[in-house]
């Protein structure tokens, strides 16, 4: 039970899936749709989401030739998501904000755990310890065919180094989501996504709507300019 004159937390919403599934995008549309709902929202992305962490995701993704152990990617991961906790998710949620955060927990325990081979429940624990026990309260999965998400992302103009790997890993990388949402359903919404993105935002806004009762809402009307020019901080580019 909620105590009274305690302010309310905010939303915590992540957005998963494997490469090419449009979750990027949906995470734009998703803000853009909460603001013209009168709310604040704070759009972030993993891993990254401050200076600190953004330079450990250009560690992480370089293309260059040097074999990346498995280990160290999951080292690397946690240790920028608990600086991303600590200076950006944890501050947003005690403000009562709405926080979209594009991959998070799920991607390490798909990406390192199901994919790479990583004890998966090791990887749990180590992820407590990153991320201090915040749980998002909704986890929206992206779900389509590896093959539709690799020929949508190497059609990109860049590309990673994960992007290089087999179809194998990503195809296992989609089976540890899909299981993940088995195991925890309250949280993870399997949202199809190979309809249009137009189609797909508005599949999201109908999952999204019942939880946005629990959040303050900006009267865009009424709310002092100054304050929140305009409901809205991005993160995600946070490396400067």
């Amino acid at each position: 039970m909620r105590q009274r004159g305690r302010p309310s937390r905010g939303l915590f919403i992540t957005l998963e899936g494997i490469e090419g599934c449009g979750k990027s995008t949906q995470a734009r549309l998703l803000g853009e749709y909460l603001r013209t709902q009168g709310h604040v929202t704070v759009e972030t992305r993993e891993p990254g989401g401050t200076p600190l962490a953004e330079k450990v995701r250009s560690v992480l993704l370089d293309r260059a030739d040097e074999p990346v152990a498995a280990e160290t990617e999951a080292f690397l991961v946690l240790a920028a998501r608990r600086q991303h906790v600590a200076q950006v998710i944890e501050p947003a949620l005690a403000r009562g904000v709405i926080v979209l955060c594009d991959r998070f927990s799920d991607s390490t325990l798909a990406y390192q755990g199901y994919a790479r081979g990583l004890n998966v429940s090791l990887l749990e624990r180590l992820n407590r310890l990153a991320t201090h026990a915040v749980t998002p309260n909704l986890t929206l999965l992206f779900d389509l065919p590896v093959s539709t998400g690799l020929a949508r992302r190497r059609s990109a103009s860049e590309t990673n180094r994960l992007d290089r790997e087999s179809l194998r890993f990503h195809q296992k990388v989609r089976a540890g989501f899909l299981d993940l949402a088995k195991r925890y359903p309250a949280r993870m919404k399997v949202v199809p996504a190979r309809a249009s993105k137009e189609a797909v935002a508005r599949a999201v806004a109908r999952i999204v709507a019942p939880l946005l009762n629990r959040v303050h809402r900006t009267d865009a009307q009424t709310a002092t300019p100054r304050s929140t020019p305009s409901h809205h901080t991005q993160v995600r580019h946070a490396a400067r």
